[in-house]
């Protein structure tokens, strides 16, 4: 079956599963390809988006670009704690010392960063086996079942993630979740990308970004929210028009104290129903870009500030900024601010948790 990928394809699937998984079993990968050439590999440990190659043309040469950061030991998926392209839940994001109140009920969820729980807890859905099936020759389904009192988390929650690759080389990722108990649920792919090379020697800096988002959430050192919102109007946070990540780079005491971009935005209204791009990222050549699209309220800008001493596909490592994640979901800290209208994460009984973010590249 692995006859017919391409290449680059076939060498990931053999050394990703070369290795046993925590529970003494390889892992299940399998590749997206369209009509055009763009490929996409998955993995059922984490729901995870392994590799992402994109045709392109360089010097009038046809080439296929491997854009998605990754590893190709699951030896090394393990030992990364960037949350390479994986699913994160229950929670993704921050929660202030892991703690939230729902209808009256106080609960502590498992901490794992500063004392604060950061993506669903020092076991979140990142390391799981999911269940993977093959829904046609481009789309597969990855489910599971959280129990009541994973992590801290109230509700039997069941969870499906469904990755398309349609023919406009975009990617398509639906997130569906239900529950017995009310809960609260936060789910984003914490892919990071770089549209000059994944594994190349280029940081993602000089990448051209645009955020259709008129606000962003000021942090505290640890990256709980301070409280309110503030504009972007005439501060380093106005992606508003295209500019160059390090226009503005650690200009103010925002980004210093997080060692560059690592803050939410609060998107427009209007790009919120995944028919027209909440940010675009574009390479100075143009040999490249990528629109993001959501159905979520808010995306986490991430320049990969700490990502040095992560593992590559390379046998190396990744340095600072060799990336850019652009997590869509809730804003950080949203159970315990009600305030917050547009982002209530409470899911509850007979309810059912629909979203979908879609990358597409030209």
């Amino acid at each position: 079956m692995l006859d017919n990928l391409p290449q680059h394809a076939i060498a990931l699937h053999q050394s990703m599963t070369t290795d046993m998984a925590a529970d003494g079993l390889p892992a299940k990968l399998i590749t997206l390809v369209n009509q055009q050439g763009m490929s996409v590999t998955l993995m059922d440990i984490g729901a995870t988006w392994l590799s992402c190659c994109v045709p392109v043309t360089v010097n009038q040469q046809p080439a296929l670009r491997e854009v998605l950061l990754g590893v190709s030991t699951l030896h090394n998926f393990y030992q990364q704690q960037a949350y390479l392209g994986a699913t994160v839940g229950r929670y993704a994001n921050r929660i202030a010392a892991g703690k939230f109140s729902l209808d009256g009920q106080d609960y502590q969820l498992s901490t794992n960063q500063n004392g604060n729980c950061l993506h669903g807890g020092d076991n979140g859905f990142n390391h799981r086996r999911w269940q993977m099936q093959q829904l046609n020759a481009t789309e597969v389904q990855f489910s599971l079942v959280s129990a009541d009192g994973d992590m801290g988390f109230p509700g039997n929650l069941r969870v499906v993630v469904t990755y398309t690759l349609l023919e406009n080389n975009e990617l398509t990722i639906r997130y569906s979740a239900e529950t017995d108990k009310p809960t609260v649920v936060n789910l984003t792919n914490h892919g990071y990308f770089n549209l000059l090379g994944a594994d190349g020697d280029n940081d993602c800096l000089s990448h051209l970004l645009t955020i259709n988002a008129d606000h962003y959430l000021p942090t505290d050192q640890y990256g709980i929210p301070l409280g309110g919102w503030n504009t972007v109007e005439a501060t380093s946070f106005d992606f508003r028009q295209p500019k160059m990540i390090n226009q503005d780079w650690l200009a103010d005491n925002d980004q210093q104290q997080a060692h560059g971009y690592d803050h939410s935005f609060i998107l427009r209204s209007d790009v919120r129903r995944a028919t027209t791009a909440c940010a675009t990222v574009t390479v100075a050549d143009d040999s490249l870009a990528m629109d993001v699209l959501t159905t979520k309220p808010a995306i986490q800008l991430y320049t990969g500030n700490f990502l040095a001493g992560c593992p590559n596909r390379a046998g190396g490592e990744y340095a600072n900024y060799s990336g850019l994640a652009l997590e869509t979901q809730f804003l950080p800290d949203s159970p315990n601010h009600p305030e917050w209208h547009d982002n209530n994460s409470v899911l509850r009984p007979n309810e059912h948790y629909h979203h979908l973010t879609s990358y597409r590249f030209r």
